[in-house]
């Protein structure tokens, strides 16, 4: 599925008043009833990309295991504060949840493993202000990792209401109507077909309009 941003993905106390995505797939009724409508793995609700829904309980089983033993390849792009140097790298920091706010994850002593490759792919300049353009390729799948790896090593991405800053995001909102992260691909062994398939969202209207913004200033 290609999910757009602004949708929540598992039902959840906070979520009542919302449709998710979950939600959605249960109107859908399609085939057997699975665990979570089939969802295997989640995007943050202002992320948009590629997300794999399996229709069958023996898929999701199949497809789970192939995320727990880090055989799906995903790919994201996102647009981060300053010139990240070196222009390709690997942060291995611990995430855990930020036990001061528990709606923030970060890199702390005793978290979970973590670790994320990165390049810079364009290197950009806005308001006065340098960015970055980076494909990230997360090996591991810990909650909010992307943004929380770039805001340890000193790159927040755009729009970032959680670990931006306030007076940051806020200012980035003026020019960039949110995250700018998408998940750009995901490539896994099809359970059915035993084959290797690889699955690709165009980056977001919202997201491409913002480049051509910038790039044409």
């Amino acid at each position: 599925m290609n999910k757009p941003a602004g949708m929540v993905v598992n039902r959840a106390e906070t979520t009542k008043r919302m449709v998710t995505l979950q939600d959605w797939l249960e109107k859908k009724k399609r085939g057997q009833a699975i665990e979570r409508n089939g969802i295997v793995h989640r995007l943050d609700k202002e992320t948009s990309g590629v997300l794999v829904v399996a229709k069958t309980a023996e898929v999701m089983k199949a497809l789970q295991q192939q995320f727990k033993d880090r055989q799906v390849k995903k790919t994201y792009l996102c647009l981060v504060h300053g010139q990240v140097k070196p222009r390709k790298g690997k942060i291995k920091a611990p995430i855990s949840r930020n036990p001061f706010n528990r709606k923030r994850f970060g890199v702390f002593l005793g978290g979970r493993v973590a670790e994320t490759e990165y390049q810079v792919m364009e290197e950009l300049r806005y308001k006065g202000e340098e960015l970055s353009l980076v494909k990230i390729w997360p090996k591991t799948g810990r909650t909010h990792q992307i943004r929380v790896h770039m805001k340890h090593i000193g790159h927040a991405l755009v729009a970032d209401e959680l670990y931006a800053g306030r007076k940051t995001s806020r200012k980035d909102r003026l020019w960039c109507p949110r995250l700018f992260l998408q998940a750009g691909s995901l490539e896994l062994i099809h359970p059915v077909l035993k084959q290797k398939k690889r699955f690709e969202a165009e980056l977001a209207v919202e997201l491409e309009a913002v480049l051509k913004r910038m790039r044409k200033d």
